[in-house]
């Protein structure tokens, strides 16, 4: 069964920082691009950030430019989003899937609270 798996959500307050992790098992994810999305109560999922497969190139949506990086580790079949001068609209259920993302590869999810 192919899983991905979110971690690392909490309470933070505005300004604070805290890091995600996305861990993938039932196959390999280290060939593929990958992105984090999010999904604010009463919005849409929305795309954050993607990888390419190599980890050599990297891209944003532009409200998390400049604060947020994602990365991986492609040994260990797993996805990393940090986010820093976190802001109460980042309030959202963080997802990982790959950067064209598939129905089936949705998960719980990992909720980000920022309080002001």
């Amino acid at each position: 069964q192919v899983q991905l798996v979110e971690s690392g959500g909490g309470l933070v307050q505005a300004g604070g920082s805290l890091r995600l992790s996305c861990a993938a098992s039932g196959r390999t994810f280290s060939n593929d691009p990958m992105g984090w999305f999010r999904q604010a109560p009463g919005k849409e999922r929305e795309f954050v950030a993607g990888i390419n497969w190599s980890g050599g190139r990297t891209y944003y949506a532009d409200s998390v430019k400049g604060r947020f990086t994602i990365s991986r580790d492609r040994a260990a079949n797993t996805v990393y989003l940090q986010m820093n001068s976190l802001k109460p609209e980042d309030t959202a259920v963080y997802y990982c899937n790959t950067d064209q993302p598939r129905a089936e590869y949705w998960g719980q999810g990992t909720q980000v609270t920022v309080s002001s």
